[in-house]
Formats: C-alpha cells, sequence, structure tokens
C-alpha cells in the first residue's frame, strides 16, 4: 500500500473515530456540569466537542500511523537539525504579525472596524496561549508528518498542494453552531454532512478557503526551505497572536466578503498580506544564509 493511501485512511479513520467519539464526550461533559464539576463546560455547544473529539481522534491514530509508513526518525521526514532555529523562529513570529496588524491598524481608520471601549485582557490572554501552542502541533502534523510522508514521492510541488489543500479543508469545514440540537450517536456525522454545506456559498470559499490555501502553501515552503518547523511554526504563531490580538481590541462593524471577513484571516484583504508575508520571508531567508532554492 502506498503512503499516500495509508494517509488517506488515516485521515478517514480520524473523522470517523472524531465522529463516534464526539457524542461520548458531549455526554460526559453535560454530566459533569449537572453534577457541579467543571460547570463552564455547559456553555459549548455540541460542535466544539466534535472538532476536540476529531484531534483527540488523530493523536490516538498517530502512532499506528507513523509505523505504518515506516517513519524511524526525523530523516525519514526531511527534516534536520536547524542551527537557526530562533532565528527562524522570531523572524517568522514578525514576519507574519507585523503586516497584520498594520492592516488591523489601517482598518481601524474605516467604518469595517473601531476599537472597544474596553480592551478584553482575558481574551488576548487566550491568543497568546493559542499562539504559543498550536503551532506546534499543527506544524508537527501537517508540515512535520504530512508533508513528510507525501515527500517520500519525489514530488515536491504535489506533495505541497494535497498538504495545504488538507490543512484548508481541516480548518475550512465547520459545521455551523447548534446544528445538533439533539445529540445523539450519530450526531457527529450530521456535522459532517453540515460541513460541507459552506462549499455551496462561493463568497465564502474565496474568502475562506483560498486564504487558508495560501497560508498553508507559505508555511510548507518555509518548511522546505529550511528543512525544519521552526520558521513555519513562528510564522503559524504570528498570525494566530496578531489576528487573535486585534479580534479582541477591535470591533468590527461590517462584512465586506470576499474583501474581509469576520477575522483578519478571511478574505481577499488577508490573503494579499500573506502573500506579502511570503515574499518578505522569501527575501529575508536569501539575504541571512542564501537558502533561497
Amino acid at each position: 500500500m502506498k503512503d499516500s493511501v495509508r494517509l488517506l485512511v488515516y485521515l478517514l479513520a480520524t473523522v470517523l473515530v472524531g465522529a463516534l467519539l464526539a457524542p461520548l464526550l458531549f455526554w460526559v461533559a453535560q454530566l459533569l456540569a449537572y453534577y457541579g464539576f467543571l460547570s463552564v463546560l455547559k456553555r459549548y455547544d455540541f460542535e466544539t466537542f466534535f472538532h476536540r473529539a476529531v484531534l483527540i481522534a488523530a493523536v490516538l491514530l498517530l502512532w499506528p500511523l507513523v509505523r505504518a509508513l515506516d517513519i524511524r526518525g526525523l530523516t525519514d521526514l526531511r527534516l534536520f537539525a536547524n542551527p537557526h532555529r530562533w532565528g527562524d523562529l522570531v523572524a517568522g513570529l514578525l514576519l507574519s504579525a507585523i503586516p497584520l496588524l498594520c492592516c488591523g491598524a489601517i482598518l481601524l481608520a474605516t467604518p469595517i472596524f473601531s476599537l472597544r471601549s474596553a480592551i478584553n485582557w482575558a481574551g488576548v490572554g487566550k491568543a497568546a496561549l493559542a499562539a504559543a501552542v498550536v503551532p506546534f502541533i499543527e506544524e508537527t502534523f501537517f508540515r512535520g508528518l504530512i508533508l513528510g510522508a507525501l515527500l517520500k514521492t519525489e514530488r515536491s510541488r504535489m506533495s505541497i498542494f494535497v498538504t495545504s489543500a488538507l490543512y484548508s479543508i481541516v480548518h475550512f469545514l465547520k459545521a455551523a453552531e447548534h446544528t445538533s440540537s439533539s445529540v445523539t450517536w450519530t450526531s457527529g456525522f450530521t456535522s459532517i454532512a453540515h460541513a460541507f454545506g459552506q462549499f455551496a456559498d462561493p463568497l465564502l470559499v474565496i474568502a475562506g478557503f483560498t486564504t487558508l490555501f495560501l497560508i498553508g502553501w507559505i508555511l510548507a515552503d518555509a518548511r522546505l526551505q529550511t528543512r525544519s518547523l521552526w520558521l513555519p511554526i513562528g510564522l503559524h504563531a504570528g498570525w494566530i497572536l496578531a489576528a487573535g490580538t486585534f479580534n479582541k481590541i477591535a470591533l468590527r462593524r461590517l462584512i465586506i466578503l470576499p474583501w474581509l471577513g469576520k477575522n483578519l484571516l478571511v478574505g481577499i484583504v488577508p490573503l494579499a498580506v500573506a502573500a506579502l508575508t511570503w515574499l518578505l520571508m522569501r527575501g529575508w531567508l536569501k539575504y541571512v544564509d542564501g537558502r533561497d532554492a
């Protein structure tokens, strides 16, 4: 069985296990909240638990995938020790965060956004925590394991395309809140069915899916240029931190799809900002150590 087929089986199994696990997680959370433990769990609807269940399934099935792909070390994934790791990490953070924050500052001068009367500091803290944790998990999975396994086919551009498409699909496919008003064992599959409904709206596809795809491609290119994950982790962290912080200090007044969606990472404007970050990244790599291919 080819590695690409093994990856496909893994992804399908992850979604299946996640769909079956989600109702159980939801019921356990409701039971804990009912008896006074972690009552905050009452705030979250089923879709939140479905997303967490898929993540848990991905982790549970990761070891069998590694064994199936016969991966014995980082070199099998075309990853190597990076002597520039801290410089790449900080540079990635700045190269993605600064252009996005500059874009946000410009938008504050328009009717689209306005400053909040009070900054949500707790939300800013959550954004910072997400920026510190999420990139390590997602870059290890998407640009580390998935892209590394696909690169064994010796088709770099196709490997980047598939990885970027998968990355954008995973983040784009989200069912609307309260899709499952009454949770049953089949609610997870209902969420999957409703998640694909977003593809029926061309504006959402242009504004959301396309931007995520470009971001995925930039992260993959950063990984290939440096042969490590430190630069993509920095880029990823900068985008999360900048977008998350801006959302907590600014209030959106208008949605002007496809130009700008619900946040600074959705729309044609963020697409252009991401492209600018890509150019800056390539220029920086070429300037510091000639790694531009």
